[in-house]
Order: C-alpha cells, then structure tokens, then sequence
C-alpha cells in the first residue's frame, strides 16, 4: 500500500535498494551454501555481518527517504476546488475515525455556493486526511495526514455541484469513509 501512494521516482529508488537487499539475502541463504558448505565460515563472518547491517541500515534508509510525504505547500491547506474565492463563510466541525467520516446536520443539507472551512478531528486510532473532490472537474483539495488526536483545517470555495469528502489513506474509503456533500 505504501508504494501506491509514492510518486514514479521514489518507487523506482525503493525498488532498487529493496532488489539489492532481496538479492543478497536470496544469495547468502540459497546460492553460497550450495556452493561453499562452511559459508559465511569463520573468514568470511565479519564481511557477511558488515554486509548485511550495511545493507539494512540503506533499506531503512531509502524507506525514510523515499517513503515520506510531500508537505503540503501552504500550512492552512486552503485549496480551492470551485472557481469562486471568497471570505469563509461558515466552518463546520468534523469527526474522523475508523471507518466514518462525521459531518455536521448542516453539512449534509444542500449548502449555498461560496466559502467553507473544515475542522478536521481525527478522533481514531489511525492516520487519516480529509480531501473533497469536485464530481464534475475531478480536483480535489486535502489536508495532510492528521494523526490520531489531531487536528487539521481545511478551506475551499464550492460551486454548484456534488462533491465527494472521503480519506484518502488507501482502503479507508472503501470501508466506508465518505460522505457527499451538495451546493446549488
């Protein structure tokens, strides 16, 4: 799951330093055996050792490096989703945890074009983010991932439409954390 969510580059690096590390643990235990019954033998010990801590430590390494998130560009995550910009207008308070999303009575009436601000608390155990996607043109604005206990705010300007709000963290969606959201 975690490669899903990477870009090209950073799956192709962890990819490279994961093939590296499977092969040499492939070989150690299969190949060198057969071929050198007393492998790693008491002169080869300390380079296999060396080797593998080496080899585990860039494992890690690549999978700190390539693995993180890109940080979001702005520390409030106002993104627009319509093509109106105007002050906001109203802020409604949400509840995440595993697996629902929990809007407001008012969110889920038929909202006015304009303005919105999401109060994101994430109330589970897990990570979870907050994103609303426009059904007619596809884009789609986000919180970062707000971890158990936190909070996020989340700002756009919605234009008449349906609009999707879900978690974007793979498979959280599909067990049932999305709502939809209605402005005419």
């Amino acid at each position: 799951m975690l490669v899903a969510g990477l870009s090209t580059g950073h799956v192709v690096g962890l990819a490279v330093v994961a093939a590296i590390f499977i092969a040499f643990a492939l070989i150690s235990s299969f190949v060198m055996p057969r071929r050198h019954p007393d492998f790693p033998g008491r002169a080869g010990l300390s380079v296999f050792v060396i080797a593998s801590f080496v080899l585990f430590g860039a494992m890690l390494t690549a999978v700190e490096v390539f693995g993180r998130e890109s940080e979001p560009a702005k520390a409030g995550n106002e993104q627009a989703v319509g093509t109106k910009t105007t002050p906001v207008g109203t802020v409604f308070q949400v509840q995440e945890k595993e697996f629902r999303i929990v809007l407001p009575a008012a969110a889920r009436k038929t909202l006015q074009p304009g303005t919105y601000a999401f109060a994101v608390h994430n109330g589970g155990k897990l990570a979870h983010d907050l994103a609303v996607q426009a059904k007619s043109s596809g884009k789609v604005a986000k919180t970062k991932l707000i971890q158990p206990g936190g909070d996020a705010t989340l700002t756009v300007t919605l234009t008449k439409g349906l609009y999707d709000v879900f978690c974007t963290v793979p498979g959280h969606r599909q067990a049932g954390m999305e709502a939809r959201l209605t402005v005419s």
